[in-house]
């Protein structure tokens, strides 16, 4: 916790050293103007924001982050202020964990509200890579929970603590292209309804973690996706991933106040998402399954003004469910919203919809989920002419898979491999554990730093309340509200 904070507070002095509005160098001194405020007694903002920095966070499944960002802003006359005409957003960064770089992300986005008249234009081009990325199964608590390095090293002394122990079962070696456009129009003429229209695309490639490259893995026993693969339950002309294509579809209602520190409204997003997918293992013959799948994602914020703007409840529900055809498995953990509010559109689990339960740990081809916080903002101050405000927002989130996914193929390898035991042999659950699905839960606090109600700097810590999902406290630092 204390390397958290040192980072927190690092994080938060370069925000305050670098934001600045239309920098100009070497430039005679003019009369200063007068500031404009507006009614909350906040400078209204006008023309370019910059807000260059280093990127300085931890996230509890990936490490210390590090690397730069740049956040630019245009507030055009400042009349829509504290909304902005458009924004770009240009990040390199790396996540260490254990010893070198586990995991980094290379990403261009954009929102542009207001530059064509009536119209929301989003773009959104990232590249991740990641050698540790978190494999846990399929739905949810009825995926396997053997560990044979956990196994092997409570054997020999049950004392040991999970903590302690390396192991790299759960992991496989992960890299993903996405890109994703949108549009949004107004419908029928009103300014809160819209319709949208996105394509995306996402190259994705998959292999079991590189032992040479993590040489601390080495001589462990055949990895959870390796079992996976060798049974079929992840099929071999999927099993090294492939490439997607989508056409996405929706009505979204939005009478929110302000889009990334909202305090009333309302945001309701309704899509279909066709897909193709085309796989990269051309060696194998697909019999018996659809290159196509159509699903539906919904979504439901709604932000409740408990006292004037310094308390609100906020609350998220939200589903997807497949229609039509088969997700691949490297895709069923894909959120398909038409607009991003955080870098990762991946659950269940992690930093952006469970925070406590393990990323990727409830995996299904359809899911349930919903977060509730209390969002106080505890004080608002001015700093190097920008708006501050801190704010705190204790929360709790769950999820459900269901919609399960490859369930009969799951129970087959799970009995396969009993039936090849001894009869007096121990039997482990290494494919399906008998346990019914139920629902995920966690619980935590976080704290904000928010400048000009659009740069949210974020630090969240939760916990998953039961043990099967996660044992341990998880500090996630980064940008943004998670809804």
């Amino acid at each position: 916790m204390k390397k958290t904070l040192l980072l927190m507070l690092a994080l938060l002095l370069t925000v305050g050293g670098f934001a600045q509005d239309n920098p100009k160098k070497d430039k005679p001194k003019k009369a200063k103007k007068e500031k404009l405020y507006n009614e909350k007694g906040e400078i209204i903002k006008k023309g370019w924001n910059f807000g260059p920095l280093p990127v300085v966070g931890y996230d509890a499944d990936l490490g210390f982050q590090f690397g730069a960002c740049c956040d630019i802003f245009n507030y055009g006359d400042g009349s829509r202020y504290p909304r902005y005409d458009y924004k770009f957003n240009v990040e390199a960064s790396c996540y260490t964990k254990g010893k070198g770089i586990s995991s980094g992300v290379f990403r261009f986005y954009s929102d542009l509200p207001f530059v064509v008249k009536d119209t929301k234009l989003f773009f959104d081009l990232t590249y991740f890579y990641a050698k540790k990325y978190e494999f846990f199964g399929f739905n949810g608590f009825e995926a396997g929970n053997y560990d044979p390095v956990v196994a092997q090293a409570q054997l020999i002394n049950p004392d040991t603590l999970l903590k302690n122990i390396k192991s790299g079962y759960n992991f496989i070696d992960r890299n993903q292209l996405r890109f994703v456009g949108s549009m949004q129009r107004s419908l029928f003429g009103e300014p809160n309804l819209n319709w949208t229209v996105g394509l995306g695309y996402y190259y994705t490639t998959v292999s079991a973690i590189d032992t040479v490259k993590m040489p601390s893995y080495a001589n462990q026993p055949a990895t959870l996706y390796e079992n996976y693969v060798s049974t079929d339950i992840i099929r071999k002309e999927e099993a090294k991933g492939g490439h997607t294509g989508q056409v996405r579809l929706g009505i979204v209602y939005d009478s929110r106040d302000h889009n990334s520190d909202p305090t009333r409204g309302i945001y309701a997003e309704s899509s279909l998402v066709g897909a193709v997918n085309i796989d990269s293992d051309t060696d194998y013959e697909i019999k018996d399954r659809t290159k196509y799948n159509l699903s539906v994602t919904l979504l439901w914020r709604h932000y409740i003004p408990l006292y004037k703007d310094k308390l609100t409840l906020s609350y998220r529900l939200g589903a997807q469910n497949r229609i039509i055809g088969e997700t691949p498995w490297y895709m069923i953990n894909n959120l398909n919203t038409m607009f991003f509010q955080k870098m990762y559109t991946e659950g269940l689990g992690g930093s952006i919809t469970m925070r406590g339960v393990n990323r990727n740990g409830v995996l299904g081809e359809g899911f349930a989920f919903g977060n509730v916080e209390l969002r106080w903002r505890i004080a608002g101050f001015k700093f190097i002419n920008q708006n501050w405000t801190v704010g705190l927002n204790p929360f709790f989130d769950a999820g459900i898979v269901t919609q399960q996914y490859r369930e009969k193929e799951m129970i087959r390898a799970q009995e396969e491999y009993e039936a090849s035991l001894p009869e007096d042999a121990k039997v482990e659950k290494i494919y399906y554990s008998g346990d019914k699905e139920g629902v995920h839960m966690s619980a935590g606090c976080g704290f904000k730093l928010i400048m000009n109600r659009n740069l949210v700097v974020s630090v969240d810590v939760g916990r998953a309340i039961d043990n099967r999902d996660g044992q341990k406290f998880k500090t996630f630092v980064g940008f943004n509200y998670i809804f």
